[in-house]
């Protein structure tokens, strides 16, 4: 059995190569990525059946990653490993995961009985677990009426990225009225709809506001952006070369 892990931290990479070793007696071929460029090359190579992958590396993120991966081999079994329970990182293979893959997100602060358990689930018995923490974590979400919508998410990432309400529309084929009734959702549910606007003694951007409290709560974080930017950028190329 082939298996990559994809880690950019030395510690953390020889840390993991021995709990496989100690967990997976089935792994014929054991190989290493420094970064999520490196491993989509390698999976792409060696054709690997399953990954460990890191999510926050410098270069090209573990979501993205995936995403190219799966993309290519979707049968291909990935256990995401890390030291974040954002919210963020969980929609964000939510997204992205076949329906016939095999998955596990797993914090690096779990036990090695832990890890010895998730690797063997993931990897061999082609399972899907996710570590308590971060299924409470999805639990919440799930029984919370505050949490986003799929397409308030989205339009809050376009707010993020700086864009206004006419091109959000056109961006996520909405009408203009149904994104502003959305943006009144969000900044209800995040908590800024009642704070001075513009004309007040104390001006408060709800827009800017919005992105902050998302960012500080988790919901936001930098590779959604990043992947965010990315997607906005694949789109205005599609349209300049529609034009």
């Amino acid at each position: 059995m082939k298996v990559l892990l994809v880690e950019d931290d030395a510690m953390h990479a020889n840390y993991l190569r021995e709990l496989v070793q100690d967990a997976l007696p089935e792994v014929t071929d054991l190989s290493l990525a420094s970064n999520g460029r490196e491993g989509e090359e390698q999976a792409r190579q060696n054709g690997v059946e399953a990954i460990v992958m890191d999510l926050r590396m410098k270069e090209r993120n573990g979501i993205e990653a995936a995403r190219t991966i799966w993309s290519e081999r979707p049968a291909t079994r990935i256990l995401f490993w890390s030291n974040y329970s954002d919210e963020a990182y969980l929609r964000g293979i939510a997204r992205i995961v076949p329906k016939e893959a095999a998955y596990g997100y797993v914090l690096k602060t779990a036990s090695p009985s832990r890890m010895h358990l998730a690797l063997r689930a993931v990897l061999i018995e082609a399972q899907i677990m996710v570590d308590r923490e971060i299924h409470q974590i999805q639990r919440e979400q799930s029984r919370s009426g505050e949490a986003l919508t799929e397409v308030e998410l989205a339009i809050l990432s376009d707010l993020a990225l700086g864009l206004p309400d006419k091109t959000i529309a056109l961006r996520r084929k909405l009408a203009l009225r149904t994104v502003q009734n959305r943006l009144l959702s969000i900044y209800e549910k995040l908590d800024v709809g009642n704070l001075p606007v513009d004309g007040s003694d104390i001006a408060i951007n709800k827009r800017v506001r919005a992105v902050s409290k998302a960012m500080t709560s988790q919901i936001l974080n930098r590779e959604s952006i990043f992947s965010a930017e990315k997607e906005l950028g694949n789109w205005l190329e599609r349209r300049q070369n529609l034009g």
